[in-house]
């Protein structure tokens, strides 16, 4: 007579409540892990961003509690000139910065992916902008774009070009030009190697194949590198518009806004309103209106995204 197999009883878990759980169910375990990040997150950047919204619907000053008075500070800087500047301002240096520190980034990743000598030394020296503190890069712009003791006037001055100090800070469209450069001086590194980490992941048979097939160097851009590269495009200049688009302390350490509030952006003039004119309610509006404008690059960003994962085939998981 042939043996049956008896099946055994599973073993039971003896544990009980939230440690068994720890110990048998992964999910559990991770979120235990979040919990720490999530309580950072809600005190550090959820509560202040709520605070900042309800702040903007009344009219609290520094000093005394204000009472809630709905749309009213909305509505008064809807008659701002001075708010509506900011955001012209605001939105040209985002774009003009966030342009030139893609192509300027995106040429330094495709250079230093090359084989060169003395490539890992011409990498490191690319960060330095990035790691240098703002507030110092800031004043040393603030020294070479000076009236008076500019580097840059004092070598034209030398060459016979210029017969006068060139007033680069006190001139509006000099101004924007001069905090416009400082931004894309500083962005670029960020740009570059994080491109250029995208750039170590391409697979070197995609060129060789298309080389073989008579490819040219814009056509290995074009097809292979391009492509590629689109999803951690979409993702870094996701982040440098971002950075870009709430820029406060190169701006305050240069210029303060001026002159005549021609580089004042909403972040400054919501800074100035807030804190130095003590208009709490104010302030707390004006940076509340740069929601939409963030909420906006993010969507663009995420429906680049979903959008090519829909041309491949892939799943919107």
């Amino acid at each position: 007579m042939a043996d049956v197999a008896i099946p055994r009883a599973k073993p039971q878990m003896t544990e009980a409540g939230a440690w068994a759980q720890l110990k048998h169910n992964r999910n559990w375990l991770g979120f235990w892990f979040m919990v720490p990040a999530m309580v950072f997150l809600i005190f550090f950047l959820a509560y202040p961003l709520g605070l900042g919204i309800w702040l903007s619907f009344t009219d609290t000053r520094i000093g005394r509690a204000g009472q809630f008075i709905a749309f009213e500070n909305y509505e008064w800087l809807w008659d701002d000139s001075i708010f509506w500047l900011s955001v012209f301002n605001t939105l040209l240096y985002t774009f003009v910065a966030s342009a030139f520190k893609f192509g300027i980034g995106l040429y330094l990743a495709l250079l230093l992916n090359e084989h060169m000598p003395f490539k890992a030394m011409l990498r490191a020296m690319v960060l330095i902008p990035f790691i240098v503190p703002t507030v110092l890069s800031a004043l040393a712009f603030w020294w070479i774009f000076d009236s008076q003791f500019s580097i840059i006037s004092w070598s034209l001055k030398q060459l016979g070009l210029i017969n006068q100090n060139i007033n680069f800070l006190g001139d509006t469209t000099w101004a924007r030009i001069c905090v416009i450069f400082a931004n894309i001086w500083r962005g670029v590194p960020f740009v570059a190697i994080t491109l250029l980490a995208g750039l170590q992941t391409v697979s070197p048979s995609l060129y060789e194949a298309a080389t073989l097939d008579g490819a040219t160097r814009w056509q290995n851009f074009r097809y292979i590198t391009y492509p590629l590269l689109t999803p951690i495009i979409a993702v870094v200049m996701t982040f440098s518009v971002l950075f870009t688009f709430t820029d406060f302390q190169l701006i305050w350490a240069m210029t303060r806004g001026g002159p005549v509030n021609a580089t004042h952006l909403m972040a400054t003039l919501s800074y100035q309103r807030a804190i130095i004119a003590g208009q709490l309610g104010e302030g707390a509006a004006i940076s509340s209106a740069m929601i939409p404008f963030l909420l906006a690059a993010i969507m663009v960003s995420w429906f680049g995204l979903q959008r090519r994962k829909w041309q491949q085939g892939e799943n919107n998981d």
